[in-house]
């Protein structure tokens, strides 16, 4: 039972996922198409994180938040994915309540994270392109140490102000999330409660994550171009736009689809639109980010073919 009678009112005790459609052929094509992403991303994201271990040499800043960032996606997509999966094989597909919170918490943890190391990337390349000399005191390993603890504590306390406010939320009346995930504002809509504070607090956490991410990637660039604009080496230019390109359409990927669903106005789209932009930056980027980074990225691509030849040799 999804409702539990009290004295004075009746407590939800699970929510029902809508998905993405209630269409059974849709629902048989989507689960062949999203297994495989799925799949996809775990294999695709596993194999940089074995590559960049096993490749002495790119065992560099860059290519250790490039590993961390494989992780978190993988971490993001399986948050999300399996749910949806669900939705598409069941006609009905239930989650207890503080398996709907816990799901929401960590979906917001390794999105927030992924913001934390985007940003941190941005700062690793300014520093490389506009401080070659400094580089190896700058990005130290005890730097990049702090700088992995911050983006997992900020992607950790992020989290919390959203499961916090929701724990401190009943829900007493429909259960139905018009979502293929437990995300905020769907569950807010069923709360029975007053959901003020429960707005205010998430939006001020990840509108402070959003800025000041941007920020520093947006001024991290600004920076480097005007160091790229004065080279006067053609081929240096070249290489020095070719360590940028895979991280900044990585960024804009993420970034573009986030801001659509978190910062436009609520009334300016749908749902399904919604839903959409939702399946681009937690599913489908998360496949995408190994083939941005090891198809744009030369030293990654040699590092492959080192790897290939070693096995092969050993086979």
């Amino acid at each position: 039972m999804s409702l539990m009678e009290t004295e004075n009112h009746t407590t939800v005790t699970e929510f029902i996922i809508l998905g993405l459609t209630d269409n059974p052929t849709l629902c048989a094509i989507f689960f062949v198409i999203f297994l495989g992403v799925y799949v996809a991303t775990i294999v695709g994201n596993i194999s940089i994180i074995i590559l960049i271990q096993s490749s002495p040499q790119l065992h560099t800043p860059m290519y250790l938040f490039l590993s961390h960032l494989a992780f978190v996606d993988i971490g993001y997509s399986t948050s999300v994915t399996p749910i949806m999966l669900m939705s598409f094989l069941r006609e009905k597909t239930a989650i207890p309540v503080t398996g709907c919170i816990a799901q929401l918490g960590s979906d917001v943890t390794f999105g927030t994270t992924e913001c934390f190391l985007l940003a941190t990337m941005a700062y690793d390349r300014y520093v490389a392109i506009c401080s070659p000399l400094l580089y190896s005191t700058q990005m130290s390993p005890v730097v990049c140490f702090l700088l992995l603890g911050a983006s997992y504590l900020g992607g950790c306390m992020n989290a919390s102000s959203f499961t916090g406010c929701l724990m401190n939320l009943s829900f007493c009346g429909p259960n139905k999330i018009n979502h293929f995930f437990c995300d905020l504002f769907p569950l807010l809509k069923l709360s029975c409660g007053h959901v003020y504070l429960a707005e205010i607090s998430p939006a001020i956490s990840s509108a402070s994550v959003l800025i000041s991410t941007l920020f520093t990637i947006t001024v991290s660039y600004r920076y480097i171009l005007h160091s790229i604009l004065r080279m006067r080496s053609t081929e240096g230019r070249k290489k020095a736009f070719s360590t940028c390109t895979s991280h900044l359409t990585a960024v804009t990927l993420f970034y573009g689809t986030v801001l659509f669903v978190y910062v436009m106005p609520k009334s300016s789209y749908s749902a399904d639109q919604v839903k959409v932009a939702s399946v681009i930056y937690t599913v489908v980027v998360p496949m995408l980010n190994p083939l941005i980074y090891s198809l744009r990225n030369k030293e990654v691509k040699k590092a492959m073919r080192k790897l290939m030849a070693r096995t092969h040799w050993f086979s």
